[in-house]
């Protein structure tokens, strides 16, 4: 049997889309979804890597975070933690123009790794005092913390305000005085 010239562009194209069918279903098909998953596994990937170098960037300040804490006042010593408060206080408040009336520590019951020790301070001084001594607070290396602030006018008028503020630290249970610093988890940097 022979084929008439149009028979056999008949089934020559017939052949070739069967050729393209098989082509496409066990050949093409199958390596866009293969470029596709690894494409989307990249991306998931690339996504962990950004996240680990932003959680070992983050280890690394934390690490001088605490190494300056624990060279600025963080020890074992309850009542040297309590005094380098104190003496803070005082010194900030005679830089920035703060009448302190009172100040009185408390040390808390000691049971955990890091104790608290809570100092109630109060004070007068203008807006300008008040606020540098805020300042002051906030952008020490000592740790430090404000708990409660509370900012009143004595003089209805006056640039004379009262504050009363109670200031927190801490200071470590498991070392002993005189110690080596305690080193952020994870040893050398």
């Amino acid at each position: 049997m022979t084929l008439s010239g149009r028979e056999r562009k008949i089934a020559l194209v017939a052949a070739l889309a069967v050729a393209l069918l098989v082509a496409d279903r066990y050949l093409i098909t199958p390596a866009l979804n293969s470029y596709a998953s690894l494409s989307a596994q990249k991306t998931q990937l690339t996504q962990k890597l950004e996240t680990s170098a932003r959680l070992l960037e983050r280890r690394q300040r934390m690490a001088l975070k605490w190494q300056e804490m624990t060279e600025s006042g963080l020890g074992a010593d309850p009542a040297r933690a309590e005094g380098n408060v104190l003496h803070a206080v005082r010194n900030w408040a005679e830089e920035t123009g703060l009448t302190i009336s009172s100040m009185r520590p408390d040390r808390g019951d000691g049971k955990d790794k890091l104790a608290q020790i809570t100092v109630l301070a109060s004070g007068t001084g203008t807006m300008q005092s008040v606020a540098r001594f805020l300042w002051r607070v906030e952008t020490t290396s000592l740790p430090l913390r404000i708990r409660h602030l509370q900012l009143g006018s004595r003089k209805e008028g006056a640039d004379d305000l009262s504050l009363q503020l109670t200031l927190s630290t801490v200071y470590t249970m498991d070392a002993t005085p005189g110690a080596a610093p305690i080193q952020a988890h994870g040893g050398e940097r």
